[in-house]
């Protein structure tokens, strides 16, 4: 019988989540000393992409490889996801090939479609609407730094997409101090922000001020003002945006021992000023490298 799909954060219980950081954690030390466990020897994955990546396709093909496992990589060129062949045939002609199955693409209902087709488990890689592994790697990176993240002050700052959201889900699971930063205007999905307050396990707040959202926040995370789907959008984000670059300025307004957040690929100069992203303050770099680790954690978990 087929385990869980990491479609979203919240197809994790909180304890999942501990469990699956603290397994991270575990594997990264093990990866240092050139160590580390061997459970899809004999097994293989199947890596759908249908976006550009660097972090995302290497992190899993490595870190599958560093399980002793192997991986197929697949474009839109090869498959016609949904054109050339149903989604729900794909699924059901994967499942009797590969062990489980990573996506990235642009909708998150094709990738739901995929988990409830396959008999094998589904790993949500990015889609337009949430980020998870993104943000389990971020959760890492901020336990590593602080020794905690419940009760951390974190601040996104920036255009309320994909990581925005998947924060959101990780807030309706454990209980945080998230504040999202951002122009009047623009916000977070509807829905997802409406189940993350109705958990009432966080306090959420959404803020129109970069300077009062930053106050006192030991996170201080952005992103790209428009997202690959978004390119359109760029100069209308870069006017509405303007005030939330985040730069040594509102960095003073912060946390003395604030750490800084992106997860790449990251335009400079727009929401994040070259002096804080090569500062002592960034920890944009080893957020990359926990994508390995989480991954590798995320895939354990669901193989059991």
């Amino acid at each position: 019988m087929k385990g869980k799909d990491f479609i979203t954060i919240t197809d994790f219980t909180a304890d999942e989540v501990k469990d699956v950081i603290a397994r991270g954690m575990i594997l990264k030390h093990m990866s240092a000393w050139g160590e580390g466990p061997k459970p899809l020897a004999g097994k293989a994955g199947a890596l759908i992409f249908h976006k550009p990546s660097l972090r995302t396709r290497v992190s899993f093909q490595v870190g599958i490889a560093q399980l002793g496992g192997s991986s197929v990589y697949l474009t839109d060129a090869e498959i016609g996801f949904g054109k050339r062949e149903s989604i729900e045939d794909i699924a059901r002609v994967l499942s009797r090939y590969v062990d489980f199955i990573v996506i990235r693409t642009f909708s998150q209902e094709d990738v739901e479609k995929l988990g409830k087709y396959s008999s094998v488990p589904v790993i949500n890689a990015l889609t337009d609407l949430t980020h998870p592994c993104q943000v389990m790697g971020d959760a890492l990176t901020i336990m590593e730094k602080f020794g905690y993240i419940e009760g951390v002050p974190i601040t996104y700052i920036g255009a309320p997409n994909n990581i925005a959201n998947s924060w959101l889900n990780l807030a309706s699971l454990l209980p945080m101090n998230l504040r999202i930063a951002t122009a009047e205007g623009l916000a977070p999905d509807e829905e997802i922000l409406k189940r993350a307050t109705g958990a009432k396990k966080s306090k959420i707040s959404i803020l129109h001020d970069p300077k009062e959202a930053v106050k006192g926040a030991k996170v201080i995370y952005t992103d790209v003002w428009a997202s690959m789907h978004e390119k359109q959008k760029s100069e209308e984000r870069s006017k509405l945006l303007a005030s939330f670059q985040v730069n040594r300025t509102l960095l003073a307004s912060a946390s003395p021992d604030a750490i800084v957040m992106h997860c790449l690929p990251a335009e400079r100069g727009r929401e994040i000023t070259d002096e804080v992203m090569d500062g002592p303050h960034s920890v944009v770099f080893d957020q990359a490298e926990n994508r390995l680790h989480v991954q590798k954690a995320i895939i354990m978990h669901l193989m059991k």
